[in-house]
């Protein structure tokens, strides 16, 4: 008696078809989002007013419409798409700045000319964290092993964009990293010993 996968093996369904029901409708949210990202940008773009924030929009802008068209691709035909996922390298260090300085509270803007260059890349940081969830959560419910990997590596790049927009509010004073306290960090840093291997498990 077959079981179902050797079925599988036997009659092979085509690529294009090769997929779950779950996986469709999350690479269909995923999509959705990509496109709904790359909307805000547009709509935002003329808005800008930094010219450092709009090098960064625009160069994630061609990488995301990139991005989009393979991530379509592969969701359509269940193939390779035209070339493989590319690695994001954003242009700037990665040097924070620490610690908390007061300042006016932060709250909902009530008119769109309140729109500034904090209101947008924080639009930005949203866009990429979404996006990094939804195609990880995608990801792992792909049966179609094209679609699986250009998502997979997809979220290293939402990842990356997204530092790239944290450490933009950092050197602008938007986004401020709080810290332990020097006792209080060690203790945390040194709750954690290196691992041995169990006496019954293989080497």
């Amino acid at each position: 008696m077959h079981t179902q996968s050797s079925q599988s093996q036997d009659n092979p369904m085509p690529l294009s078809m090769n997929h779950g029901a779950h996986e469709l409708f999350d690479a269909h949210e995923v999509l959705g989002s990509m496109i709904a990202g790359l909307n805000q940008y547009v709509l935002l773009r003329d808005q800008v007013q930094d010219q450092e924030l709009l090098t960064i929009m625009d160069r994630q802008y061609a990488f995301m419409l990139d991005e989009y068209n393979i991530t379509m691709e592969a969701y359509k035909t269940g193939h390779d798409p035209q070339h493989p996922t590319r690695s994001y390298n954003m242009q700037m260090g990665n040097d924070f700045t620490y610690g908390l300085k007061p300042g006016e509270p932060k709250k909902p803007i009530q008119t769109p000319s309140e729109i500034c260059d904090g209101v947008i890349s924080g639009f930005m940081l949203g866009c990429h964290k979404t996006s990094a969830t939804g195609k990880t959560s995608a990801a792992l419910e792909a049966t179609n092993p094209v679609l699986r990997r250009v998502l997979q590596d997809s979220v290293a790049n939402c990842i990356e964009m997204a530092y790239e927009i944290s450490l933009y509010q950092n050197k602008k004073g938007i986004y401020q990293v709080a810290q332990l306290a020097q006792a209080d960090m060690n203790t945390m840093l040194n709750m954690y010993g290196q691992a041995q291997q169990a006496k019954n498990m293989p080497n």
